[in-house]
């Protein structure tokens, strides 16, 4: 597989953490797909332009202000192809694994899909290509799960705790962007119009109803349209963190992608600085918020 140069530089950690500057307040965010670090080791025989389209491109970037608002930013530096944060680390199928695996798995339906753990296959309109020509073994898997996967998670469950600990709450902003054609790849004929934003908390499980529709409201004021887990309700991450009962609210926010990029080039478009400059009016909204929450005790 051909990398390209702008791809080359590989940073040295699987995560970068960029924490609050100035006042703190008890939010953490996290883009666990926006990496564009390919290792070496990848393997995969698909050309670039099409490995690429599992990227949540740009999502970092778009929300690289939220430091200034006193939440602490996490994005994960590699490709969630290679190995994905937002899946359990069981999430396998053994079939897809060279040699016996150590401990039971659970693959999910998202593995069945081909996008679980360790991803099989890439969609473009509609037509699924496989990433592999042979399977990936027992020690290629656990290396990609014990220098990428656990250190995302530890770094972010480092925050989501040190947050907790000093101020008794934390929000959880779990961030990603869609494919225009999810519903087609879905397989889904009668789905309504793909919204903008889709916000999910797993049909109301993992944060506050007032918290989810504080940012729904928020971006509809924008111009956005936007729907509530529809099609995604969130997966692992959110589905870890999200306690309400404990004060631990986590959300996940997904981007139609021709909002702010062409799908196909990876480019941003003409959205792109106009929707990162409403992002930046939603975190002081979210900032004020969390401050009031703070406030009542």
């Amino acid at each position: 597989m051909s990398v390209p140069d702008f791809l080359q530089a590989r940073p040295a950690e699987p995560v970068l953490v960029h924490p609050a500057r100035g006042e703190v307040l008890p939010i953490v965010c996290d883009s666990p797909h926006s990496g564009t670090a390919y290792p070496e080791d990848f393997g995969a025989v698909l050309p670039m332009s099409l490995l690429r389209r599992g990227e949540d491109t740009h999502v970092a970037a778009l929300w690289d202000r939220w430091p200034e608002f006193g939440a602490t930013l996490l994005e994960a530096t590699f490709p969630r192809t290679y190995v994905d944060p937002n899946r359990n680390e069981s999430d396998l199928d053994p079939a897809q694994i060279e040699g016996e695996w150590p401990v039971p798995l659970s693959p999910s339906i998202k593995t069945q899909q081909g996008l679980g753990l360790i991803w099989q296959r890439i969609s473009k309109a509609g037509v699924a290509t496989p990433l592999y020509e042979r399977k990936r073994t027992v020690a290629e898997v656990q290396h990609r799960i014990a220098r990428y996967w656990r250190p995302y998670h530890a770094a972010l469950a480092q925050a989501i705790d040190d947050s907790v600990s000093r101020f008794g709450a934390v929000w959880h902003l779990n961030l990603h962007s869609m494919p225009n054609d999810v519903y087609q790849r879905l397989g889904r004929s009668d789905a309504p119009p793909l919204a903008d934003f889709v916000l999910g908390d797993r049909d109301g499980t993992t944060c506050s109803p007032e918290f989810i529709h504080l940012v729904g409201d928020t971006l509809k004021g924008f111009g956005y349209s936007v729907a509530y887990n529809e099609p995604y309700k969130g997966v692992e991450l959110i589905g870890r963190i999200g306690q309400p009962q404990l004060n631990r609210h986590s959300m996940q926010i997904e981007i139609r992608r021709p909002v702010y990029m062409d799908e196909d080039t990876r480019e941003p478009n003409a959205g792109f600085e106009p929707l990162r400059a409403h992002f930046a009016e939603l975190m002081q909204v979210l900032a004020d918020y969390v401050r009031q929450q703070m406030s009542r005790g």
